[in-house]
């Protein structure tokens, strides 16, 4: 019997990064440390980096319960979702909880912007891995692409990057997303490897667009040209491109609702895969449930130049 009233746990999801991802989402959207050009949830509409228990973990816990008891096997559990994960002030007693109830490796997916503070630190130490961004060299870039909260500088940023990696027991892989005519660039790339190789992450994941974006003029780098790129990177570096994140999952079939679907375009746009994907659908099921909600205009579709998405309608109020 599916459990259809999920508000906190969605996926799993297929990742570009980390195969087959069970998402947890910490914080309601879209509450964030930044307001990135490229964030794929739209702009953010409560930027701030004051640290709260903005949804229960109690309840949290209870979905993943129910989850894990239906068979789900993921390769991750990753804690990200409609913001920035480490706002919330017990994320360190979460991830312990996790651990307690499963050998699931856990990830957090951050954007590294609180890795200043001593308490969030010490918060993710029992994290099995943990995958912060850099997306800029320098001060100037850094605004124009992260839009940060006015507390945060992107020495302290930089510096909270590598406190934590050096005294971190666990995988720290660092995710650098290139915009062409921003950061996809050898000037500006060479600028932040200098920066990775200080931070000494175990791997770079070099990544571009691959989903709509906050702003039009946050573009996808072609294929080639990261390849390129990535070898002024120091260490081991993977490219990450769109379509290692699709895969099916062959005669795996669930009786996800609409709900779920809802539920999951509402953390992350998805092409028709994708949704398969994360909910085990047939294509062929997939398909018409989707177009059953694009009529009702419960969601919509975003042709980019390599797919189709379906995203959440925005809705006129």
């Amino acid at each position: 019997m599916s459990f259809n009233n999920y508000k906190y746990i969605y996926g799993p999801v297929p990742s570009r990064r980390l195969g087959l991802s069970l998402g947890i989402d910490l914080v309601p959207f879209k509450i964030c440390t930044y307001d990135c050009i490229y964030c794929q949830l739209g702009r953010t509409t409560n930027k701030t980096i004051e640290r709260r228990p903005y949804v229960p973990v109690k309840d949290i816990l209870n979905e993943l319960k129910i989850k894990l008891a239906m068979g789900e096997s993921p390769d991750y559990i990753s804690i990200a979702g409609s913001g920035e994960p480490t706002l919330h002030s017990y994320i360190g007693e979460l991830i312990g909880m996790i651990k307690n109830m499963t050998t699931i490796p856990v990830a957090v997916l951050t954007n590294g912007s609180l890795l200043f503070m001593p308490e969030v630190r010490a918060a993710l130490m029992q994290a099995d891995l943990v995958i912060p961004s850099l997306d800029a060299g320098d001060e100037s870039l850094f605004l124009y692409v992260n839009r940060p909260h006015a507390g945060i500088s992107f020495d302290q940023m930089v510096n909270g990057l590598i406190d934590f990696t050096r005294n971190f027991p666990g995988q720290v892989w660092l995710e650098v997303l290139l915009l062409s005519g921003v950061t996809g660039m050898a000037e500006e790339v060479k600028k932040i490897a200098v920066y990775a190789k200080e931070i000494g992450a175990a791997k770079i994941q070099l990544n571009t667009v691959c989903r709509p974006t906050a702003e039009d003029f946050a573009c996808v780098v072609g294929k080639k040209q990261m390849e390129s790129l990535a070898l002024l990177f120091p260490g081991v570096v993977e490219v990450i491109f769109e379509d290692e994140s699709e895969r099916l999952l062959g005669v795996a079939i669930s009786e996800a609702n609409n709900t779920e679907i809802i539920n999951l375009l509402a953390r992350r746009p998805c092409t028709l895969k994708g949704v398969c994907t994360g909910l085990g659908l047939h294509p062929h099921d997939a398909a018409k449930r989707l177009q059953r909600l694009v009529d009702d205009r419960e969601i919509t579709t975003l042709r980019t130049d390599h797919a189709v998405f379906y995203k959440i309608a925005d809705k006129i109020k």
